[in-house]
C-alpha cells in the first residue's frame, strides 16, 4: 500500500496551531435525514452570480430536475433535492451572518424521492476533458469544503494553465468536523474515482491526497481504493491547524508555495474537496448532479453529535431536532468550524452546498474572557501560517489606516482565526482583518460605481454634443439650401 508518512521537518508550513479536536462524531455512521415537511432552496450557493429560478410555483419537479440555471462564467445551477412541487420564490433568511433574506425556491417533497428519468450516466473514461467540465458544471458542483466555487471553472483552468497535479484535500482540520472523514471511510472507492476523473479533465498527472495523521481509518480506507491506481498517492500529512487550507496543504505535500496574490494553478497544482471528488464521480458515473451533502452536527448544546446525509435546503432546526435538540441554548451557533465559521442568526436557516458542519457551542465552550490590550508578546506572528504581522496589521485597521495594513500583506490573509487563538490578550484579530477587507470590496465597489457613472455621464455628454453637432450642421445645411433657392431666383 502505498501509505506516505512524512517526517517532523520535511514540508512543514509555518505557523499554525494545535486546536482541541473535539471530534465526538468521527465514530458514528452516516445516517440519512428523513426528508422534511419543506425544503427551502437559495439561488445562491456560490461564489458567482446567482442562478436563474427556471420553474414555477406549482409545478411538479423530479429528483435531480433542474430548477434555477447558471448565470454567467462563475455561477453553478440548483437542482431539486427529491420529488415535489415547487411551492413559492420568495425571499428567504440566507445562512449568513447578517441574517438578511436571498430569493429562495421552496419545494414541498412528495414522498416519493423520484429521480428525474432523463438522468444518465455513462463512462467518463470516453469524454474529453472540455466534455468532463462540461457536465461537471451542469452538476451544479462546487467546493464543498466550504469555498463553493464552481468546480468546472477550476478544471477548465487545465486548459488554459499547465496544471500537473491534483491535490485532494482531506485534513480536515477545523475542530468538531468529521464529516469528511466518515465520507472517507465509507465512500472511498467513489472519491478517488471522482478524482481520477477530474485528472483526466484536468490532463495532469497525478493525484495527491492529503490527510491529517490523526485520522487513520480514513487513510487505510482511502489507501486501498487507490492501490490499483498508481497514479493516485494517498500521503499523512502532520495534524496541524490550518491544513485544510490550499496553500498550506500544496505547500506541505510539494514543499511548493503558491506566491502572494497568485493561484494554485500558477505553480501547476488545483486542490478539491474530497467531498467535490465523490460529487464528481456521481455526476459522471450515475448522472445524479449535486442534490445532498454530508453535515457534520456537533457542539457541547447539541444532545447527541453525528454526521447527516442532508438534502440541501433542509433547515438547520431540523438537523437539530433529529440529533435529540437542544441540551440548553447555544452561546454561539456556527455553520462551518469554530476557527473560520461563521455565525447564524437563527436555526432557520437552509443547508446548502458549502454547509460542511452545524456546531452549536455551549457556554462553557465558547467562554474567551474579556478583551485586554496587546502586549507585544508576537505570538500572533509566530501562529500565522502566511507569515504575516497580525498586530501590525490589527494596529493600522484600528486607525482606519486600511491601506497600511494591505502594505503588510492583509489580502494574503486566510481568515483562519490562528492569530487570535493563540492571543493571550483575547484580541478578536480575525475580526479585524475581515472587517477591513469587507470594507476594502465596498470601497472599490464603490469606486466602479463611481466610474461607472462617471462613464456614462461621459457617454451622455458626448452624445448630445455630437446631437448638438447634428443639429447645427443640419441648420447650417438647411441656411445654405435656402440661400442656393434665394440665389437662383434672383437670377432667374
Amino acid at each position: 500500500m502505498r501509505y506516505f508518512r512524512f517526517g517532523l521537518n520535511r514540508f512543514r508550513f509555518r505557523g499554525g496551531v494545535h486546536p482541541r479536536g473535539n471530534k465526538h462524531a468521527s465514530g458514528e455512521p452516516i445516517e440519512p435525514l428523513p426528508l422534511p415537511e419543506r425544503l427551502y432552496l437559495p439561488v445562491q450557493q456560490h461564489v458567482g452570480s446567482p442562478a436563474e429560478p427556471v420553474v414555477k410555483i406549482g409545478e411538479p419537479v423530479f429528483k435531480g430536475q433542474l430548477i434555477a440555471l447558471s448565470q454567467g462564467a462563475v455561477s453553478a445551477p440548483i437542482h431539486a433535492p427529491t420529488s415535489g412541487i415547487v411551492a413559492a420564490i420568495e425571499p428567504f433568511t440566507a445562512p449568513h451572518p447578517s441574517g438578511l433574506p436571498v430569493r429562495t425556491v421552496m419545494l414541498e417533497p412528495d414522498g416519493r424521492d423520484r429521480w428525474d428519468p432523463r438522468l444518465q450516466g455513462g463512462d467518463p473514461d470516453r469524454l474529453t476533458a472540455e466534455e468532463i467540465a462540461d457536465r461537471v458544471g451542469a452538476a451544479g458542483i462546487v467546493g464543498m469544503g466550504g469555498a463553493t466555487f464552481p468546480a468546472a471553472v477550476k478544471l477548465n483552468l487545465g486548459q488554459r494553465s499547465r496544471v500537473h497535479t491534483l491535490v485532494i484535500n482531506g485534513s480536515e482540520c477545523e475542530p468538531y468536523l468529521t464529516c469528511d472523514d466518515r465520507l472517507m471511510q465509507e465512500q472511498a472507492a467513489g472519491i478517488v474515482d471522482g478524482a481520477r476523473i477530474m485528472l483526466r479533465g484536468l490532463g495532469a498527472r497525478s493525484v495527491l491526497v492529503g490527510i491529517e495523521d490523526n485520522k487513520p481509518e480514513a487513510i487505510a480506507a482511502m489507501t486501498a481504493a487507490a492501490e490499483p491506481w498508481p497514479e493516485v498517492k494517498v500521503r499523512a500529512v502532520p495534524t496541524r491547524y490550518p491544513m485544510g487550507s490550499g496553500k498550506q496543504m500544496i505547500q506541505t505535500l510539494t514543499g511548493k508555495e503558491v506566491p502572494a496574490g497568485g493561484r494554485s494553478a500558477d505553480i501547476g497544482v488545483v486542490v478539491h474537496n474530497v467531498a467535490t471528488a465523490l460529487a464528481v464521480h456521481r455526476a459522471l458515473r450515475l448522472g445524479h448532479p449535486l442534490v445532498s451533502r454530508i453535515v457534520t452536527v456537533g457542539g457541547g448544546a447539541v444532545q447527541r453529535s453525528k454526521n447527516l446525509e442532508v438534502p440541501l435546503g433542509a433547515l438547520v432546526s431540523d438537523l437539530v431536532a433529529y440529533c435529540g435538540g437542544l441540551s440548553e441554548t447555544p452561546a454561539r451557533l456556527l455553520v462551518g468550524g469554530p476557527m473560520m465559521g461563521q455565525a447564524l442568526p437563527h436555526t432557520r436557516v437552509p443547508v446548502v452546498k458549502g454547509t460542511n458542519g452545524i456546531i452549536a457551542l455551549s457556554a462553557r465552550e465558547s467562554a474567551v474572557g474579556d478583551v485586554r490590550p496587546c502586549i507585544r508578546c508576537s505570538r500572533c506572528v509566530a501562529a500565522c501560517p502566511s507569515g504575516l504581522m497580525p498586530l501590525e496589521m490589527a494596529a493600522r485597521i484600528h486607525a482606519d489606516d486600511l491601506d497600511g495594513a494591505l502594505d503588510y500583506g492583509l489580502q494574503d490573509c486566510i481568515s483562519c482565526s490562528a492569530c487570535s487563538y493563540v492571543c493571550p490578550s483575547r484580541i478578536p484579530l480575525v475580526h479585524y482583518f475581515n472587517f477591513a477587507k469587507g470594507e476594502l470590496t465596498a470601497r472599490r465597489i464603490k469606486q466602479r460605481r463611481n466610474e461607472e457613472t462617471r462613464r456614462l455621464a461621459e457617454a451622455r455628454r458626448a452624445r448630445l454634443e455630437a446631437q448638438e453637432r447634428e443639429k447645427a450642421e443640419a441648420a447650417e445645411s438647411r441656411k445654405r439650401e435656402k440661400q442656393a433657392q434665394k440665389d437662383e431666383a434672383s437670377v432667374a
